[in-house]
């Protein structure tokens, strides 16, 4: 078998990174913390700006940017009064390293389908379709 190599290798990178992507999914895990990072993406922002389309507290959403920032996904600089906060997509890369073998796996498998589907097709074709009561 060709995969065994491909799911062997999954499981231990899996285990290496198993905490730093527990992590990183819990933290993904909240609308609101996907919600602040798609905002981040397009440059830094502050507390306040982040806050604004959320109905909640700014110490609220200061405890969202905390769980981000102890995943790796966010980090605050300090400019005076000012702290921006950052995205830092590191870890994010490491989820989709993750979720690759999971992609090609339902590649093949629907790749095996459509070869499935197709054959029947042509047996159907070869053979002639049976009709109702025959």
């Amino acid at each position: 078998m060709q995969s065994a190599p491909v799911v062997f290798n999954l499981v231990v990178k899996y285990k290496m990174t198993s905490d730093h992507l527990s992590t990183t999914f819990a933290a993904l895990a909240d609308p609101t913390r996907r919600a602040i990072l798609a905002r981040l993406v397009s440059g830094g922002a502050s507390v306040t700006e982040l806050a604004e389309p959320f109905d909640m507290s700014l110490p609220a959403i200061s405890k969202h940017l905390k769980v981000l920032e102890r995943a790796g996904l966010i980090a605050r600089g300090r400019e005076a009064q000012w702290r921006p906060c950052r995205l830092e997509a590191g870890p994010l890369k490491d989820v989709a390293d993750w979720t690759e073998g999971y992609r090609r796996f339902w590649e093949e498998s629907f790749d095996r389908l459509g070869d499935y589907l197709r054959e029947l097709k042509n047996k159907e074709k070869k053979h002639g379709r049976k009709q109702h009561g025959q």
